[in-house]
């Protein structure tokens, strides 16, 4: 059987394989990358790899795949791809991506001096300069915001003519020119350099290039808007709202508010009636609907004021409710989402949006109460009526009390306090409110005991109202008591740190209680919330003043005169702390400004005219002793001043009918009967001898009087020794 065996002989062992990898080197791929000339043509794109002395031609211009040309067999080449080779079956590696070959050759580096290098960078650093502008803007660094928006302008242009030297003028950025005189005129603006604003939004609007640049217009019309050129701003935004399609709803609702706005500023109600009526049946906010009720204020309409102030009223807030914020007690996952969303920056601003709402239905409410019925209380009560169908009830008794408030503007007190009783039975926070006010009330009216009764309720329907402890401290603090008023004061401010009234009465209490270490640190630390504050910067002084330190006082007050330069009583004060210093000269300047601002003061006067007699200026002092005597032409002090005046200035006929026109007035008066005397006997008047007499009989009768009284005083005083001799007496020793 073996016999018709045939092995194949150990020679033929790889006949199976032979001749795979025989082809012709034409198609040799793998030596590509030593290949000069291929390599030359890939890099340069425009060299030709020379022609190979094999012939590829065949009837199509191509080799025809398993054809033999010249002898030779093309080998397979499919499955070259998936690394298949005679070479791997005699155990070469398996490398079918060919990483063996190792890595890429490394890119060619750039020529930072080529043209096209030089404009990527320099478009770099206009982009960096435009936006270091508009960080600075939003710092508030102005001026380095325009350097930058300038800079970023000559470096812009500089780009364009370079651009345009390399390549054509089409491939020029339109959109970085653009952002570039935007930003330019932007800034220009802020910093209220309108001119150079105006004409930069001019370039931008003229250039035909720039896509919806009309829409900048808006921009323009705001600059003569600030410079108050009111019909070139509403030219300009009519040409902006033309220009804008009417799928930009938004914008053009703005640019309405912006026309309308502009009407009132000139005056032209009509026509802004027009603009906000279109702005509330369109997309209604609440400005719109606020200036609406002030255009048909200015216009006397008082059904249209009604209308619109429902309207306003309608507008709604797109704001969730307060109960989202209340967390659950059984979902600890919920209640941190809560915890974490209860004071975020869209919680702020919906509080912000809520506070705005109250304050413009407000101001209209007091706005037209007074004119849309018959009196001001019924307008108030239409108007609380609205509210309280609305989505803004508890707005309602903010206007009770307001109303309240505009009966103590018109000076009845009767129906403020009737109003404010009403409250009694509400809730605590405006039961609270409307007690405060009472109390304050009838602390003005000097009725402490009722103060301090509202006071109570007060403090009782809300521990954490700040005003109401600080009524209750200023009732107690009217008592005298003035350790326990520290406290409620103390308290007030642990409840709101801001309440400026509580540290200022606290500060005066210290006074009182001669801490004055410690009231001068309250009044210090008012002084650094209400910077311009007279009354806190007058009690620093008066504090530093008590504490002997003269220099301290005079300073601070220097700050108050600078604050309110006409202030006489300041002013005499720091006339009299240069006079216990001993400088004349300033005190006489301060003296004679607050002379100047306030001619009645008596002390000041009298200092002036003592000045005067000093210096040897008698005739200078006599206008203001003669002031002094008109203030107070009972006090014969001031009348005789003014004959001493004419006296030593040598003046005396002058002297002689001053004093004879006292003894007119006045003539039970020893000393001006004294002058009459010395002045006539000097002149060698024969009047001298009647005056004489008279003084005598004045002498005379002067000491009866007072003999009477010294007589009296003894006789009370020996009256009073006996009753406690006899007293005593009777007492008897102790046994």
């Amino acid at each position: 059987m073996m016999q018709n065996v045939h092995l194949a002989p150990e020679t033929d062992e790889d006949d199976l394989y032979s001749g795979y990898n025989d082809y012709n080197p034409t198609y040799d791929t793998e030596d590509l990358e030593n290949d000069t000339a291929f390599q030359q043509a890939v890099r340069t794109s425009h060299g030709r790899r020379p022609p190979s002395k094999t012939s590829l031609a065949s009837s199509m211009g191509r080799p025809v795949t398993g054809a033999i040309q010249d002898g030779v067999t093309r080998p397979m080449t499919a499955v070259r791809a998936a690394g298949f080779t005679k070479a791997a079956v005699r155990g070469s590696a398996f490398d079918p991506l060919g990483q063996s070959r190792g890595p890429a050759p490394p890119l060619e580096v750039k020529n930072k001096d080529s043209p096209e290098e030089k404009i990527r960078q320099l478009e770099k650093k206009v982009n960096e300069l435009v936006e270091e502008s508009c960080i600075a803007n939003s710092c508030g660094d102005l001026k380095l915001a325009l350097e930058k928006a300038k800079d970023a302008g000559r470096k812009e242009r500089v780009l364009v003519r370079q651009r345009e030297q390399v390549t054509t003028p089409e491939n020029i950025n339109l959109d970085l020119t653009y952002s570039v005189l935007f930003n330019l005129a932007s800034q220009y603006s802020a910093n209220e350099m309108y001119a150079e604003a105006l004409n930069t939004y001019q370039v931008i609007v003229k250039n035909k290039m720039f896509i919806n640049a009309g829409r900048l217009k808006v921009n323009m019309g705001n600059i003569y808007l600030k410079q108050r050129n009111y019909s070139k701003a509403i030219k300009f935004y009519r040409m902006a709202l033309d220009q804008i399609p009417s799928v930009h709803k938004e914008m053009r609702i703005k640019i309405m508010q912006n026309i309308g706005v502009t009407f009132i500023k000139t005056g032209q109600y009509s026509d802004a009636i027009n603009s906000f009526e279109h702005v509330m049946s369109t997309a209604p906010n609440l400005k719109a609907g606020f200036n609406l009720i002030l255009s048909y204020f200015a216009v006397g309409d008082r059904e249209k004021m009604k209308k619109a102030f429902q309207k306003l009223i309608a507008v709604p807030l797109e704001i969730d409710e307060d109960d989202k914020y209340i967390p659950p007690s059984d979902d600890p996952h919920t209640n941190l989402v809560i915890e974490a969303i209860k004071n975020d920056h869209l919680r702020q601003m919906e509080r912000e949006r809520k506070a705005m709402a109250e304050k413009y239905i407000m101001t209209a409410a007091k706005l037209i109460a007074p004119v849309i019925e018959t009196s001001f209380a019924v307008g108030y009560d239409w108007c609380v009526e609205v509210v309280k169908t609305s989505q803004y009830v508890e707005l309602a008794n903010d206007l009770e009390i307001n109303k309240a408030i505009t009966y103590l503007r018109q000076k009845d007190f009767n129906q403020a306090v009737e109003t404010l009783k009403m409250f009694e039975k509400k809730d605590s926070r405006v039961k609270s409110a409307a007690a405060t006010n009472l109390s304050f009330l009838y602390y003005l009216e000097n009725e402490f005991a009722q103060a301090s009764s509202y006071a109570d309720l007060a403090v009782n329907s809300d521990r954490y109202n700040p005003s109401a402890l600080t009524n209750k401290g200023n009732t107690v603090f009217a008592n005298g008591d003035y350790e326990k008023a520290a406290e409620f004061y103390k308290e007030a401010l642990r409840n709101d740190s801001s309440c400026t009234e509580a540290l200022y009465n606290i500060g005066l209490t210290y006074k009182k209680l001669n801490r004055l270490d410690e009231a001068l640190d309250c009044f210090l630390k008012l002084h650094a919330i209400l910077r311009n504050s007279a009354q806190v910067l007058y009690q620093i002084a008066n504090v530093y003043e008590l504490m002997e330190d003269p220099n301290q006082a005079i300073e601070w007050l220097m700050q108050l005169i600078s604050v309110v330069p006409t202030d006489s009583r300041a002013l005499s004060k720091l006339g009299e702390l240069y006079d216990s210093e001993g400088d004349k000269s300033q005190a006489f300047q301060y003296y004679y400004e607050s002379y100047r601002y306030f001619p009645s003061n008596i002390e000041v006067i009298e200092w002036l005219g003592a000045y005067y007699i000093d210096t040897q200026f008698c005739e200078k002092a006599i206008q203001y002793f003669e002031r002094a005597a008109l203030i107070q032409p009972t006090q014969v002090t001031w009348q005789l001043m003014v004959a001493s005046c004419f006296r030593r200035s040598g003046n005396y006929q002058k002297a002689l009918d001053t004093y004879k026109d006292i003894h007119r007035k006045f003539p039970e008066n020893v000393e001006c009967l004294r002058f009459l005397v010395r002045l006539c006997t000097d002149i060698g008047l024969k009047e001298v001898q009647e005056y004489a007499t008279k003084l005598k009989r004045l002498e005379k009768m002067k000491e009866i009087k007072e003999q009477r009284i010294k007589s009296g005083r003894d006789s009370s005083g020996g009256a009073r020794s006996r009753r406690e001799g006899s007293a005593g007496s009777e007492k008897g020793p102790d046994p």
